[in-house]
């Protein structure tokens, strides 16, 4: 009785396991075919957004504070004097860390003292930045993927000193992987300054 019951359970994994795996293939199919006849749009160029994900940084000022989205983005205390740009290479570690934003809300609120204790006060409207909704990227269009799903696109804010900058930060999947031997290279990461301001 035993073993007919250990049987039976056997025969129900079994099944369940080629379900899962007939599951997997189904879906592994269904992104290869997409834009044939499969389910998903193809991806048009010039590449366009309808959301995007958004952070602002402060460098070299005191009391920074960023309203975007009706949340503060920074806010920084007035008597401390925020840390220094590092460069290009810490540019490129910037990041958005609020995800999935619809474009696009009211303009952004930002006031700071630069590093000389002179107050700054501005609006940045990313609405009429970006009114073309395009991905702004330096990657050549014919190596994108035209299939593969393109997430949304990082804005970045950032205030160094006397500079308010914005810059779009993409990562875009290729049609071949960069390299070969690597099956984790099909994405390039580009990272542009769209909009820049010295007060």
């Amino acid at each position: 009785m035993n073993r007919q019951r250990f049987r039976v359970k056997e025969k129900i994994l079994l099944t369940m396991s080629f379900i899962l795996v007939a599951g997997c293939h189904g879906a592994i199919s269904i992104h290869e075919h997409a834009g044939k006849s499969g389910p998903f749009k193809k991806n048009t160029f010039p590449l366009t957004f309808s959301g995007h994900n958004f952070s602002a940084y402060c460098f070299n000022t005191w009391g920074c504070k960023v309203i975007y989205d009706d949340m503060y983005d920074v806010r920084d205390r007035d008597d401390v004097l925020s840390s220094p740009f590092m460069g290009p290479d810490h540019l490129q570690r910037l990041n958005a860390v609020r995800i999935s934003i619809e474009n696009f809300p009211p303009p952004a609120i930002v006031t700071w003292r630069s590093r000389d204790g002179v107050p700054h006060e501005d609006a940045i409207d990313l609405d009429r930045i970006f009114r073309d909704r395009r991905i702004v990227h330096k990657i050549d269009e014919k190596k994108i993927s035209d299939t593969a799903f393109i997430g949304n696109p990082d804005i970045l804010l950032i205030v160094d000193d006397r500079t308010l900058s914005i810059y779009m930060k993409t990562y875009l999947p290729l049609k071949k992987l960069r390299d070969p031997a690597n099956r984790y290279s099909g994405m390039s990461e580009s990272f542009v300054r769209i909009y820049a301001k010295t007060y």
